[in-house]
């Protein structure tokens, strides 16, 4: 899901646990004369008083929750919300909890009747009506294969759902391997049947999977997918791995792709040259498509190096010959680069009401920056951006804009990278101050 942050370091790190003192042989030498029992009150109150500092150290060491109670506190954006003259400078906002005490929840999407799907990366799709969730998932996988990263990803309504009752479920299985599979099913009063393989056989692995799913304006079927760790994979277009695949809604290939033909090309193939590709959305008006990157996590390459990337037909991003900033002919340097990393988990443009001063803006949320940025743009130049929610809520994966307007947003806290609140993980939401 989000990037290997720093996979090989991050999984060998001290972990943030309140733990007593190590074994016997190790123990600092101040807590030994603890036993037996001091022979006066004065050498007892100075251990107790050693004792006593030993152990704020310990609780300074351990890991906090992060703070941000989702219990309707104000924020304010950190700058000027927009370059338009007559808006305001700022926008506040509530922050609410919508549901909480879930299970890495990835994708977030609404029904025309405004309920809201969402999955969890255990393989459960959840749904949320009137306020309150259903007690049973609507579906559960099957043959869903958690692991790492992996699991349920995303989930992606067709855009004639009201009347066809279609929808994308896309999650890794195993066969002799780890794959990534996409599958159509349709909705009906017994729950999801006609489950029909859009495509499969996407190579995954514990990290660097992918996989979002997004239909663009031209009723096209868009995938990102990752490099599966194996990053020369990203460069050849015999492989679905490190891609943008675009497909009819049936898993055809549309006869306009760009490699479609080509000899040694998978014709699904849309742009290559992709690490690790999250987020997904098309531009209001000029429906380009703008896609989130995890950069490098330092087993393969420097560190950081996180992506904001125009998208386009048959081009080539670059990776592994070129990351970070760097450029090289026929290849595609990234709008936006984060150095240090901030693990962009989502993309999506804001389209509503609510929030007139973020129309046309784009936002994701951010694992290992434990933030959401916001970009102003101007069609393909970057007016401006920002940090929303820095450090409240932890791990922040995906943005998604409510029927309501309101700006939805979900933690992943329990992914055992992050530290969880009470009841994380969450699905929360911004709401406008009036």
């Amino acid at each position: 899901m989000g990037k290997g942050e720093w996979v090989t370091a991050y999984k060998n790190r001290p972990r943030n646990r309140c733990v007593g003192p190590a074994k016997a042989s190790t123990k600092p030498s101040f807590l030994l004369p603890l036993y037996p029992f001091p022979s006066s009150p004065l050498s007892l109150f100075r251990e107790l008083r050693l004792l006593i500092v030993f152990c704020c150290f310990t609780l300074l060491a351990c890991g906090h929750a992060p703070p941000g109670r989702g219990a309707g506190e104000i924020e304010t954006t950190p700058q000027r919300a927009s370059t338009a003259p007559g808006q305001q400078a700022s926008v506040g906002f509530r922050v609410e909890t919508v549901v909480g005490n879930l299970e890495v929840p990835w994708s977030i999407v609404w029904a025309p009747d405004g309920r809201m799907f969402f999955t969890e990366r255990s393989g459960r799709v959840r749904v949320y009506q009137n306020g309150k969730l259903a007690p049973q998932p609507i579906f559960t996988v099957p043959d869903v294969t958690p692991s790492g990263e992996g699991g349920l990803m995303s989930i992606a309504l067709h855009p004639q759902f009201a009347s066809n009752h279609l929808l994308y479920l896309s999650y890794v299985y195993r066969s002799d391997n780890q794959y990534v599979r996409v599958v159509r099913y349709r909705e009906g009063e017994t729950g999801f049947t006609e489950r029909k393989v859009i495509i499969e056989d996407i190579p995954a692995a514990q990290y660097h999977a992918g996989c979002r799913l997004r239909f663009g304006p031209d009723i096209k079927l868009y995938i990102t997918t990752g490099d599966a760790t194996r990053r020369d994979l990203a460069q050849q277009l015999n492989s679905l791995a490190g891609k943008t695949l675009r497909l009819n809604d049936d898993g055809s290939v549309p006869a306009d792709n760009p490699f479609v033909g080509q000899q040694n090309a998978r014709p699904e193939i849309w742009s290559y040259g992709h690490r690790n590709a999250q987020g997904l959305d098309f531009q209001p008006g000029t429906n380009l498509i703008f896609e989130t990157e995890h950069g490098p996590s330092g087993f393969d390459g420097p560190g950081g190096g996180d992506e904001v990337n125009i998208v386009e037909k048959g081009k080539n991003y670059g990776w592994p010959v070129i990351h970070h900033t760097a450029t090289a002919p026929g290849m595609e340097a990234p709008l936006l680069e984060y150095t240090p990393a901030c693990a962009p988990a989502s993309g999506m443009f804001y389209r509503g009401a609510a929030f007139p001063q973020f129309r046309g803006n784009f936002f994701f949320g951010c694992l290992i920056g434990v933030r959401i940025i916001r970009v102003v743009l101007d069609g393909r130049r970057v007016v401006s951006q920002e940090n929303l929610l820095e450090g409240k809520y932890g791990r922040i994966r995906e943005v998604a804009e409510g029927p309501d307007g309101y700006l939805y947003f979900s933690t992943s806290n329990r992914d055992d990278r992050g530290e969880p609140a009470a009841d994380d993980d969450r699905i929360l939401r911004m709401v406008p101050m009036k």
